[in-house]
């Protein structure tokens, strides 16, 4: 069991497709591999993106696949998804 996987979404904040994309499969792909802990690092700015994130995180076909989310409290430019 991998402890943690962390994706950026810096490379990509343009593009809402892409957004969406890799949310998706990161969750899938931590599900797939046993991970303890996804760690989605939106960044800070304005919050948008983080929000985006998390209203992707709670739809109901990936709410399915892990217990818990929570913003990090130490940066809150970090959003991690418990399994």
């Amino acid at each position: 069991m991998t402890e943690k996987l962390t994706v950026d979404l810096h490379p990509i904040f343009r593009s809402d497709r892409d957004i969406d994309n890799a949310v998706r499969s990161a969750v899938f792909r931590a599900a797939a591999q046993k991970v303890g802990v996804l760690e989605i690092i939106p960044g800070k700015g304005s919050g948008t993106l983080k929000r985006r994130v998390l209203a992707k995180l709670s739809q109901p076909s990936l709410k399915k696949f892990y217990r818990r989310v929570e913003a990090d409290p130490g940066n809150e430019g970090r959003i991690l998804v418990h399994f």
